[in-house]
């Protein structure tokens, strides 16, 4: 059984289309790709984002404590800085990403809903000789993003916070109009974005004001078709969709966003240091092309000459390009941008990402 959000009501009583993303039952559109994809791109858009898993740490052991099984650098965080990170296995296998803040006293980490269960019971199995304190808060919070070029201006005109002038994964505590919430600043087509945790009881009064205020600056709600749709086209990938516990983090391109390489031992360490002596993983998550406007299907396997050399993980139709694009794994000596490749009997082509800047989605 998915996840729902908890505002799958409001969403279905708005005439939205919903769909399953990240095993949560979520807004796929409210009735307009188009309009929606070119209110993220070029205004605003406002986008149910309660996929998300929540755990407070708390203890004067909590800040060592994670940064010995994250592979993001917690040790050296300030109150209101942030971090993205991997949950690994051993065997450097990821379990999950895990976004980081520290707060006043204790901190907050966001990651996914689908694999809650299993993250926290890693968290707490850690925790043995460690004075901290986990507590699961997802029943209580939820989260809402602000993405486009005007999230900022949306944002200062109702919590007087300059997005603009915080690092990516800043933070500040504020009032949303009567609702106290945490804002972070996150990055989207390398611009301002937010996201906005807050009160489970308070989400459908946020989200109705957020909307209103989005709307007036020529904005809409979007649904994750749209998001979906621009994040391919970063080269984005998704937990859960392009990668998983079957993967490596070098296998995903996210040995330079995810990893720090100063901050000393974690869970999953010794083989991320034996990948990168290497130099190289044995396969990579590459930028796919296709010649239509129908996407191949996640599994599609990749043929070069008959021979069988990477799968499909995810794909959807590109308003930049007017064709579908994708990632995929494909083995190293097939990565080259213009290499060509088949997808089931379609054509399919190695590119660079249409769009310049990657974001963070998840």
């Amino acid at each position: 059984m998915p996840l729902e959000t908890p505002l799958l009501d409001l969403h279905r009583a708005a005439g939205a289309e919903i769909g399953e993303t990240f095993g949560t039952l979520l807004p796929a559109r409210f009735g307009d790709f188009e309009g929606e994809y070119s209110a993220a791109c070029n205004a605003v858009a406002l986008v149910d984002t309660n996929y998300r898993a929540l755990f407070s740490f708390s203890g004067p052991d909590a800040q060592r404590y994670l940064n010995a099984i994250l592979t993001s650098n917690v040790r050296d965080l300030k109150a209101g800085g942030g971090t993205v990170g991997l949950l690994l296995t051993p065997q450097g296998h990821i379990l999950a990403e895990v976004e980081t803040f520290l707060l006043d006293k204790g901190l907050l980490t966001s990651s996914h809903a689908m694999v809650r269960e299993r993250t926290f019971s890693t968290f707490d199995k850690f925790i043995i000789m460690d004075d901290v304190t986990l507590e699961d808060v997802t029943p209580a919070t939820g989260t809402l993003d602000l993405v486009g070029p005007l999230a900022a201006a949306v944002i200062s005109e109702m919590a007087g916070v300059d997005l603009a002038g915080l690092p990516v994964l800043s933070h500040v505590e504020k009032m949303l109009g009567p609702i106290p919430c945490r804002v972070v600043r996150k990055a989207w087509l390398d611009l301002p974005a937010a996201m906005i945790v807050a009160p489970r009881e308070h989400l459908a009064t946020l989200w109705s004001e957020l909307l209103s205020r989005v709307r007036a600056h020529g904005g809409a709600a979007a649904g994750m078709q749209a998001v979906n749709s621009i994040r391919l086209e970063c080269g984005t990938p998704w937990f859960g969709s392009d990668y998983g516990d079957k993967n490596i983090p070098h296998e995903a391109g996210l040995e330079h966003s995810h990893i720090s390489y100063e901050k000393g031992c974690y869970t999953g360490q010794e083989i991320v240091e034996r990948v990168r002596s290497r130099g190289h993983a044995n396969r990579r998550l590459t930028e796919l092309q296709f010649p239509g406007a129908e996407a191949p299907a996640a599994g599609t396997i990749l043929l070069h000459d008959g021979k069988e050399i990477g799968e499909v993980t995810s794909a959807a139709f590109s308003p930049s390009l007017g064709r579908a694009i994708g990632l995929g794994y494909v083995r190293r000596e097939y990565a080259a941008v213009g290499t060509r490749l088949d997808a089931a009997g379609a054509p399919a082509e190695v590119i660079l990402p249409p769009l310049p800047a990657k974001h963070s989605a998840g």
